[in-house]
């Protein structure tokens, strides 16, 4: 089953789970909210057996921050 990435609508926490693709949103581990929504996620491909893994940073999102945060602030911003 693939991991999804979802934001809280009631609290803002955002989080991860292992869930089917049919399956509804889950709760929130934070504070329980049902009001769950699925983030779009990056995903990175591999160009054949020389490629090594990421390397860079990810794409700035027009807000200043990366594709998957927005805020400038996580791992992946560097």
């Amino acid at each position: 089953m693939p991991i999804y990435e979802y934001v809280c609508r009631a609290c803002g926490a955002q989080f991860e789970d292992i869930v089917s693709a049919d399956a509804p949103p889950p709760a929130c581990p934070k504070c329980k909210a049902q009001k769950t929504d699925k983030l779009l996620s990056c995903c990175r491909i591999g160009r054949g057996s020389s490629d090594t893994g990421f390397t860079g940073t990810a794409p700035r999102a027009a807000s200043g921050g990366c594709a998957g945060c927005s805020g400038g602030n996580c791992s992946t911003c560097g």
